[in-house]
């Protein structure tokens, strides 16, 4: 077996891990670069390998640093299929959809004030590009395998986002596992990650592979933020991922009204085309959530979903209280950059970060105390306040990721430690060499490695 980890090897973002197993060429994700510009310049960077070599491509989970860069693969084409499960397929239309409109218009608003670097400014991807993508995709019903050639591809479900999936590739007797994400055992939305029980070889993600979850009652301080900001006329702004994110703050700002935690008048806004069709498409796979029925029905209940950049144009500039959910969640695109502009100025207003924020992203400068960040060209001064509510995240934490890795019968002939900062990669594999006895290391970036 050989790795080529092409992303997500010295970093969280970009996860492209090459296989070539049992005579096939598999690409385990294909996701976007985002944080560092260091990282981002790789998104413009061909893969040094002949795309058509590539018998297939697998999504572990829909989040653009695992999808993102599929496009680009299309367009410099790739021709083969694309496999993960309908979760994943149905919120990678959307994702790959708006991330390429975002691009456009970056493209279009820099070569008309002349901001760019080259001339004229191109996006990275169309929705041309988007859409051919996803045409590409075929869903694997579950409990059913696919196959390329000798090699036989299955999901597991991890938790962490609607439809993620640990991946085996299995060839005879050997298997090689993948976990994607892992979701937490007390995730909002879903079940706790399920085990995989044998890999010949492993690769485990490390996002948060060198710290723990605070013990937070993520609801209760929701709840005292939301009352103190309202108190003294100020609004809520939740820069928030529009899949998955999204719909957990809403499940959790509904139990606070019915609670009577924060007043049942007080109006929330999803401002996020894309976390408005998510939260259709959260719904219609219901059954893979661990929510009951009947609080699902309410999750929209009173919520005022935004359509048009008018509306949100408006909604800026209103003054009444509110609770704004807007996209992205680093801050670093989208209709939040046109609140954050508006309301980071005035220390009456609170700025919520429900999330991990990739170094190198507007939100995470934010975080560490930014005194002005750059909006649209313009300097624009924090004065708000600024919260960090970390149990909102989607990811296992330290302790997590070994509970996973636990449940292994045996040891694996090696696992490699992706999808973290160096630290955070580091920390994992030598408590995974440590307490477990496993051999294990991290891959170097875009170099291969015989197993």
């Amino acid at each position: 077996m050989k790795l080529t980890s092409f992303g997500a090897a010295d970093g969280v973002t970009g996860s492209k891990h090459l296989v070539e197993f049992g005579g096939a060429r598999i690409l385990l994700d294909c996701g976007l670069f985002q944080g560092l510009k260091l990282h981002r310049e790789r998104n413009w960077q061909s893969l040094p390998i002949d795309l058509r070599s590539i018998d297939a491509v697998v999504l572990s989970h829909a989040h653009l640093d695992h999808s993102g860069w599929l496009p680009v693969l299309v367009k410099h084409g790739y021709r083969g299929p694309v496999f993960t499960n309908a979760a994943t397929r149905d919120l990678a239309a959307v994702l790959l959809a708006d991330s390429a409109h975002l691009q456009e218009e970056d493209a279009r608003r820099a070569n008309r004030y002349g901001s760019a670097s080259h001339t004229p400014a191109l996006p990275l991807y169309t929705k041309a590009d988007a859409a051919r993508a996803v045409a590409r995709i075929s869903a694997l019903r579950d409990g059913y395998e696919a196959e390329v050639g000798r090699v036989r591809i299955g999901l597991t479900p991890v938790g962490h986002l609607l439809g993620a999936s640990a991946v085996t590739l299995a060839a005879g007797r050997e298997r090689i596992v993948f976990s994607g994400d892992l979701g937490r055992s007390n995730d909002l939305l879903l079940p706790a990650p399920q085990a995989v029980r044998r890999a010949d070889v492993l690769l485990v993600e490390a996002t948060y592979g060198n710290r723990l979850h605070a013990k937070e009652d993520v609801q209760a301080r929701l709840g005292d933020i939301i009352r103190r900001t309202i108190a003294r006329g100020g609004s809520v702004l939740l820069p928030s991922f529009a899949v998955g994110r999204a719909q957990a703050l809403l499940l959790v700002l509904q139990r606070l009204k019915r609670a009577g935690d924060i007043p049942p008048s007080l109006p929330v806004y999803i401002d996020s085309p894309m976390a408005t069709a998510a939260t259709e498409i959260t719904l219609k796979h219901r059954k893979l959530l661990r929510v009951a029925p009947r609080e699902l029905a309410t999750l929209k209940d009173g919520v005022r979903f935004i359509e048009t950049g008018v509306q949100s144009q408006r909604l800026s500039r209103s003054h009444w209280p509110a609770v704004i959910i807007s996209a992205s969640g680093m801050a670093t695109g989208g209709r939040v950059l046109h609140h954050l502009k508006a309301l980071a100025p005035d220390p009456k207003h609170h700025l919520v970060f429900p999330g991990f924020q990739v170094a190198g992203t507007r939100g995470a400068r934010i975080l560490a105390g930014a005194q002005e960040v750059k909006i649209f060209g313009e300097m624009v001064p924090i004065r708000a306040e600024v919260s960090h509510l970390e149990g909102f995240s989607g990811h296992a934490d330290a302790d997590e990721l070994m509970q996973w890795l636990g449940h292994f019968q045996r040891a694996p002939r090696h696992t490699f430690v992706v999808h973290g900062d160096p630290e955070a990669t580091d920390t994992l594999r030598f408590r995974i060499a440590n307490e477990l006895g496993w051999r294990a290391s991290v891959p170097p970036h875009a170099q291969a490695v015989e197993v």
